[in-house]
């Protein structure tokens, strides 16, 4: 099992309402930093930090704090388009080499602002076939020497990254992958090494795992069998009441923004993304799924992790996130505003008790 936070990385405050500090610190390596390092502190084993044309780069930022903690590991969101994987293969060994095999990687396919760094290549069924290539390339790049390939998208000829990730050849970062389209199942199955699902009910997703597992079998995956992971957020809180009170007043604060909130300006950017329709679609079965999940945030702005959540006390969401690991999802990455503050809280609260009911198993 393994258990990531989430650092925005953005330049500008206010992120999903985070305004803690004001508008000093945002953007800052001092900022970031104090982030990974509460993380670390309160039993996160690292997180997933933000991306986006228009924020900091990512790898830079993640390689800036790999140097400044010890354990914490950081999930770099990349796109193919913005690398190429031979230079993306080469800087990620080199981070995983020194910084003793921390480095985790997210490999994103949806569109972001493509025309603003170059990429020209929009069209979803190309976007997925060229990631599979990348990622191809980039897993022979960091197991094998002397690499040539020809393909639709790369071309690289004897091409060898030193060193090799961890130090050693064989062993290389972890793949996380997302996307609801058959385009991107179809990726995951052959490719990836976990796929990540957004917060859907728990009928969903075990009608999405069952059909990745038989589509494993159809790509004849050459890799470890695929693993799965869960990105959302989690309002936890002492008791169930007070969750719920916080929960609903959080809403009620988000669509007092307005249509220009930033929130809801994202999901705008991904409406026609497959998996952003899938949660957005939820509310119309009810304000409350399964236990605690709640899907009233993406009807009044939400976007991606933050369209639906789980709210509750330390043990509603542990339960609930039980329930998530029985379908057979054993990477969780979590996430709540104010950043800082609830790095500690759920980290304090939550994991206790999520590897209190591991052990039990």
């Amino acid at each position: 099992m393994s258990y990531l936070w989430y650092i925005p990385n953005q330049i500008e405050p206010g992120h999903r309402g985070d305004d803690a500090g004001g508008d000093e610190g945002w953007g800052t390596l001092e900022h970031s930093t104090d982030l990974a390092r509460t993380a670390e502190d309160h039993g996160w084993e690292g997180a997933l930090l933000g991306t986006g044309w228009g924020r900091p780069d990512t790898f830079t930022l993640a390689a800036a704090l790999t140097a400044r903690t010890t354990t914490f590991k950081p999930l770099i969101a990349v796109r193919p388009g913005y690398w190429q994987p031979a230079h993306f293969a080469s800087s990620a060994a080199t981070l995983d080499h020194l910084s003793g095999g921390r480095v985790l990687v997210n490999i994103v396919s949806g569109l972001d602002s493509p025309a603003a760094y170059g990429d020209r290549t929009t069209d979803p069924a190309h976007r997925y076939e060229r990631t599979r290539e990348f990622v191809q390339l980039v897993r022979r790049l960091w197991t094998e020497e002397n690499v040539t390939h020809r393909g639709e998208h790369f071309a690289v000829e004897n091409s060898s990254v030193l060193p090799h990730p961890g130090g050693y050849p064989g062993r290389h970062p972890t793949l996380y992958f997302g996307g609801a389209s058959e385009a991107a199942e179809r990726v995951a199955a052959a490719e990836a090494d976990v796929q990540l699902f957004w917060g859907e009910p728990l009928e969903g997703l075990a009608e999405r795992i069952e059909r990745l597992k038989k589509l494993e079998a159809g790509v004849e995956r050459e890799h470890q069998p695929l693993e799965f992971g869960l990105r959302i957020t989690t309002l936890v809180r002492d008791t169930t009441e007070e969750a719920w009170r916080d929960a609903e007043a959080k809403v009620a604060a988000m669509a007092g923004k307005g249509s220009d909130g930033p929130d809801r300006a994202a999901v705008g950017h991904r409406r026609t993304a497959v998996g952003q329709r899938r949660l957005l679609e939820l509310a119309a079965r009810g304000e409350v799924l399964d236990t605690c999940l709640y899907t009233t945030p993406g009807t009044v702005g939400g976007g991606g992790a933050a369209t639906t959540w789980l709210v509750g006390s330390a043990d509603d969401v542990a339960q609930a996130l039980q329930r998530y690991r029985e379908l057979g999802i054993s990477h969780f990455v979590l996430s709540d505003t104010p950043y800082k503050q609830e790095t500690v809280r759920v980290g304090d609260e939550l994991l206790p008790r999520l590897r209190a009911l591991e052990s039990a198993r």
